[in-house]
């Protein structure tokens, strides 16, 4: 059928954060497979699964700082060699979509032995750097809903932050990085009313300043709830030259979820699609 040309058919950047079967918290909700051709179905070209590389213990190189890594259930080393097999058989599936290997590498700077050592046994195209935990009493703590009950809101953003610059300065196993204010998920509106961007927009950009001064990618996440424009023109502003669209999809249902209004955001902001469809899009 032909289409009438005030028909607009939306090009979609790639998704460069999915989790399949071989993240540990996603082994009973989605398979590469599935999420190869929700990816198809959606129109867009090229999905990264940059799977989970957490960890229980330290290993010699890392550095814990007197901390000890707080209770990690269901935490378990990536299977190098089933993942990469993995990739290779739904390259062959699916030759229309390109499909990047990559982890997300939680911690990195106080893993950053053990996040080198997966690197070295296997072949990774993209890199995504987290922060998931932050120490708290002598230990490095999940951040959650209950990890909101034991501190004040604001404060435990400031620690958040405050780890988030010593991930970005002192650490470059990463390329790109992945939701910046991953807290905000679990911020209780209940007793500290509406997440404002604005309350934290200085913590924001010494973040921001840093990523920018090493010349990395900045992610909008659209499994958080989804950044302003305000928030990426800040990142415009600070001198960040790239945005990575990653939707975080542990289903296949959420592949390419809301890049849509993604893309509206990151436009506005001031930044373009890159060379290609595979690109981050740029200033």
């Amino acid at each position: 059928m032909m289409l009438g040309r005030e028909t607009i058919v939306p090009m979609l950047p790639s998704d460069n954060h999915v989790h399949s079967r071989w993240s540990w918290d996603t082994a009973q909700t989605s398979t590469m497979e599935l999420e190869c051709r929700s990816a198809i179905e959606r129109g867009i070209p090229a999905v990264a699964f940059t799977e989970h590389v957490d960890f229980t213990q330290w290993a010699a190189g890392d550095r814990p700082d007197s901390l000890k890594v707080g209770e990690r259930p269901g935490v378990a080393p990536l299977d190098i060699a089933g993942y990469s097999a993995d990739i290779s058989r739904c390259r062959d599936m699916f030759p229309q979509l390109r499909i990047l290997s990559g982890i997300e590498a939680g911690e990195p700077h106080y893993f950053p032995a053990s996040v080198a050592g997966v690197l070295d046994a296997g072949r990774f195209e993209r890199v995504l750097g987290s922060l998931h935990a932050i120490p708290l009493q002598g230990k490095l703590e999940w951040v959650n809903a209950e990890l909101f009950e034991l501190i004040d809101p604001f404060e435990l953003m400031d620690r958040y932050f405050t780890d988030m610059v010593t991930l970005v300065e002192g650490c470059d196993l990463f390329t790109v990085l992945a939701h910046c204010d991953y807290p905000r998920r679990y911020w209780p509106h209940d007793r500290a009313g509406a997440y404002h961007e604005a309350h934290f927009e200085e913590h924001y950009r010494t973040v921001f300043r840093g990523l920018a001064g090493s010349g990395r990618a900045l992610e909008i996440n659209t499994r958080s709830p989804l950044a302003s424009v305000e928030l990426i023109r800040w990142w415009w502003e600070e001198g960040g030259d790239a945005v990575s669209y990653g939707s975080d999809a542990h289903a296949p249902a959420r592949v390419g979820d809301a890049f849509d209004v993604a893309v509206d955001i990151v436009e506005a902001a001031g930044f373009r699609p890159g060379r290609d469809r595979y690109d981050f899009w740029r200033r």
